[in-house]
């Protein structure tokens, strides 16, 4: 079949009276549908946005400046707020807990989206004191077992600043810090009385940092953000101390485990989280104010705190956090003259890897480069020879112990020490020469 000629169409001239009327009346319909959601009556509005998901309100905020406001009194209705934000935090299954997580970081986009044209500061303080006025978003005013509200808050904040430089995040902190006064808490906590004093507001500000900032940070620069945000105000004990607060052990969702720190030793799970913890500090490069002179003085501190541990906690410490940070510690104090320090916490390091099913070839290695990093030869045969006492000194010790609710005879228990005491001297010079 044979092609017709091509229609030809005539453009419009811009400058004829029916193109500029035609133009008016296509700009006025385009105004007409763009104001059709403010002709309606408030109550009809409102009655759409109830039909529609927290999402596709959102995407109302993107349409025009006009209907940003409008969303923005819809939200901060009473009716909506108790709709939406009140919600049930307690006794919840887990396709609930999925379900509010989801709900809450649909809100956090909400209100990311509401507040764009706000300047940083104002955009804060206007979601944080919306949000800060819901009773399960604030610990000190709930008190109810497994509340997930903490959480969830937290999810709804990950929200908010996702895409968001480090600038901006510490607005966040810092506005976040005047709404929930936590510098404040931290301070009276840290820096006043003794630990374990405050129980309760020790677990209160322990969950809030952790379930709002910590847990939920989708990754572990994140998370060494939120963390240096919290530690650098302080000095290095109040550090320590609040790394204690916010990791150290547990038991069963009660206060912290600090009395068992001191007088007795603990599993390596109770352990695991603070030395994560560290090991994240001492592992990420270029950070600022935070060194790895600064995560050695503050590990110093923790296992004093609230008296210095009980020396098979800080070896089971030290073989959590592995090699490298183990070494470094280890090392540091062998600089300042440490060498009898050392070899104590050697001998209750191959004691934890033998209990918790460690290689033994790890210590050996350990030992090898503590021996091969000293200085000089009289350094290195003091190192073996202190070694080789302090497992005569401990053994003692735990013998002693064993036996003191027997009555033991102490003309059979000295020899035996002065015995052990031999063998001791004569591998140290024995194992000097090998080393060498």
């Amino acid at each position: 079949m044979a092609r017709g000629k091509p229609r030809r169409y005539n453009r419009p001239n811009p400058s004829s009276w029916t193109y500029h009327r035609e133009a008016i009346s296509t700009r006025s319909r385009m105004q007409d549908s763009r104001n059709f959601f403010q002709k309606l009556p408030l109550e009809v509005f409102h009655l759409i946005l109830d039909n529609l998901s927290v999402l596709e309100v959102s995407v109302f905020c993107l349409a025009s400046k006009q209907m940003n406001n409008s969303v923005v009194d819809y939200i901060g209705t009473l009716a909506w707020k108790r709709k939406m934000m009140h919600r049930n935090f307690h006794g919840t299954n887990f396709c609930k807990q999925e379900y509010l997580g989801q709900h809450f970081r649909d809100l956090g986009v909400l209100f990311k989206r509401c507040t764009m044209l706000l300047p940083t500061k104002e955009r804060l303080k206007c979601i944080l004191h919306k949000f800060s006025q819901v009773p399960c978003f604030l610990r000190e005013t709930c008190s109810a077992p497994n509340c997930i509200g903490l959480s969830r808050y937290g999810i709804f904040l990950q929200a908010i600043i996702a895409g968001w430089d480090e600038f901006e995040c510490q607005r966040v902190f810092t506005s976040l810090c005047e709404v929930t006064d936590l510098l404040h808490k931290i301070e009276a906590i840290t820096t006043t009385g003794k630990p374990g004093l405050k129980s309760s507001e020790e677990l209160e500000l322990r969950y809030f940092c952790r379930k709002v900032l910590l847990d939920l940070s989708p990754n572990q620069s994140d998370c060494v953000f939120w963390l240096l945000q919290l530690l650098k105000p302080w000095p290095l004990v109040s550090q320590a101390h609040l790394l204690l607060i916010l990791y150290g052990p547990q038991l069963s969702e009660g206060p912290i485990n600090w009395q068992d720190l001191v007088e007795r030793e603990l599993p390596k799970d109770a352990l695991w989280n603070l030395a994560r913890t560290i090991l994240l500090l001492f592992h990420t490069p270029g950070l600022k104010d935070w060194t790895t002179q600064t995560t050695l003085a503050v590990f110093e501190e923790i296992i004093i705190i609230p008296q210095p541990w009980h020396l098979e906690n800080v070896a089971r410490l030290l073989v959590v956090c592995g090699n490298k940070l183990c070494y470094t510690v280890l090392a540091s104090r062998a600089q300042s003259g440490l060498i009898r320090d050392i070899a104590q916490i050697i001998v209750y390091i191959i004691l934890v890897c033998e209990k918790d099913g460690y290689e033994m070839n790890w210590v050996v290695h350990l030992v090898h480069q503590l021996h091969t990093g000293l200085a000089s030869d009289v350094q290195r045969f003091t190192f073996v020879r202190h070694l080789e006492t302090m497992f005569s000194e401990v053994i003692a010790e735990f013998l002693y112990v064993f036996l003191d609710g027997n009555r033991p005879n102490r003309d059979i228990f000295t020899p035996m020490c002065i015995l052990l005491d031999a063998s001791a001297r004569f591998h140290a010079k024995f194992l000097h020469m090998l080393l060498k």
